[in-house]
């Protein structure tokens, strides 16, 4: 780990200099959150001090207990401390929704041609194997005992075997997880004791650096929350009110705008409510097409969950509209991120 000098910080960022510095990142956050978050961290924490390694640790808990992609919602709170969390955000997924865009624009015009259609066919087995290795990895941090192993063994009949809609099993196996932690904290109340008593690594000169905000006022929450939703829905009812609300692209607006609030656990635990949702309930891609569209997703940078950007052209595509697929691309990156 690179040695940071005790002198004292460099001067705030200036919005040109915060500006370039999330413009770059959206071109280089290849090697999915891992990646991007310890970009973040060399760059935000250890290179330039704009952010303490306290909260920078204390913001990444707190993104890693919502839903959606995690290095998104940091870059989104780093965004915030420096200048604007829109921006941050915002040019976090621009690089990726435009390169995806283009693929998935080829997929729909070159997607059965010979040499398309080969690479393809490498690109799903790539993605069965990455896939496959994240559940592995996963399963491994979080089966810590017979009744984690029960629940991920009931979860998976009831989604693969039953059909059972992925956010009644978020929100069950939730409550279960919250009553259990209570009464029988010995077995639910298992993650994070390997790193509970180890030391803090931090350098005092990264504590050192000053931390640039403090409490929020509630007027600049609420003019958060304000613009956020609007930045959300606008958007949906828009199509809503253009084309119909029993049109596809309003359905694929409530579609993407539910994966926003259930997508705990990264986006690989989302993949399967995907598929089961745009493949089986709604008919939009075909099942093949979901795998061809999870490996588009992993060759630009930026989150996985773009996927569903994929999702929502290719789908509008095929029934034809006009804008639709376009709209739908606007959508899916707007909405799930």
């Amino acid at each position: 780990m690179p040695t940071i000098a005790t002198a004292s910080p460099p001067q705030h960022p200036t919005f040109g200099e915060a500006f370039r510095f999330w413009l770059k990142l959206g071109f280089i956050s290849f090697g999915g959150p891992a990646g991007q978050i310890a970009i973040m961290h060399e760059e935000l924490v250890e290179r330039r001090r704009w952010i303490s390694e306290g909260r920078f640790l204390q913001a990444l808990n707190f993104c890693m207990q919502l839903p959606g992609p995690e290095a998104q919602q940091l870059a989104i709170y780093a965004g915030w401390l420096l200048h604007g969390g829109i921006v941050a955000g915002g040019l976090f997924v621009l690089p990726s929704a435009v390169i995806l865009w283009a693929l998935s624009y080829a997929y729909v015009t070159f997607g059965a041609w010979p040499v398309a259609a080969g690479v393809l066919a490498v690109l799903k087995l790539a993605v069965l194997a990455i896939v496959a290795a994240a559940a592995v990895r996963i399963g491994k941090k979080v089966v810590k005992n017979e009744i984690m192993a029960g629940m991920a063994i009931a979860s998976f009949m009831l989604l693969i075997m039953h059909k059972l809609s992925f956010p009644i099993i978020i929100f069950g196996t939730g409550l279960i997880g919250f009553l259990g932690s209570r009464w029988w904290p010995r077995k639910f109340i298992v993650l994070g004791k390997e790193s509970a008593d180890e030391p803090d690594r931090s350098s005092a000169a990264h504590e050192k650096t000053p931390d640039r905000v403090g409490m929020a006022s509630f007027g600049r929450v609420a003019r958060i929350i304000l613009i956020g939703g609007l930045l959300w829905w606008v958007p949906v009812l828009a199509v809503g009110m253009w084309l119909g609300w029993k049109e596809m692209l309003f359905q694929e607006g409530l579609f993407f705008s539910k994966a926003a609030v259930v997508t705990f656990g990264g986006a690989y635990a989302v993949l399967p409510y995907v598929a089961q949702e745009a493949v089986w309930d709604f008919g939009w891609l075909a099942p093949g097409q979901m795998f061809d569209g999870l490996g588009l997703a992993e060759t630009p940078p930026g989150p996985l969950i773009m996927v569903l950007q994929f999702v929502g052209f290719v789908g509008a595509w095929q029934h034809p509209g006009g804008l639709a697929p376009l709209t739908a691309a606007t959508l899916g990156a707007l909405l799930t991120t």
